[in-house]
């Protein structure tokens, strides 16, 4: 398994009229959950998708909400990959609070694309070579 935890304030922006995080913006956390993973690992959506070839569009989103975040919290993005990707990946994201009770839990499925030709692919080896230490 492979955990990353990303620390990210709520901004005033992305509250809602009672002050709490607005509902939509949890897709938003989850895909800075998955980005920053990437990124943490050496590798970067960017050069996925430049240099690999590689687009890789949701599938499947679940979200439950716990409990409410509000303006100026200070919350914890923990994201992980419980298997390998074959084809597919399943991130899996809590969000907890600064007393690291949790806010919102959820997941998300995104398959491979080959940008060039629009197919689904397996997992690119890129991906495997990465991951494979932690399983």
């Amino acid at each position: 398994m492979y955990t990353h935890q990303y620390p990210k304030r709520v901004r005033y922006g992305e509250t809602d009229q009672m002050g709490y995080l607005y509902y939509g913006r949890y897709a938003d956390y989850y895909e800075i959950g998955r980005v920053e993973m990437l990124r943490s690992l050496g590798l970067s959506y960017r050069e996925l998708e430049e240099e690999h070839h590689i687009l890789m569009p949701v599938l499947h989103l679940e979200s439950r909400f716990v409990r409410p975040a509000r303006y100026d919290d200070l919350l914890t993005i923990e994201t992980s990959l419980r298997r390998l990707p074959v084809r597919d990946i399943v991130f899996h994201v809590e969000i907890r609070n600064e007393l690291e009770k949790l806010v919102n839990g959820g997941r998300v499925r995104l398959c491979f694309i080959d940008k060039l030709t629009g197919r689904s692919l397996p997992a690119p080896n890129i991906l495997h070579t990465l991951l494979a230490p932690y399983f």
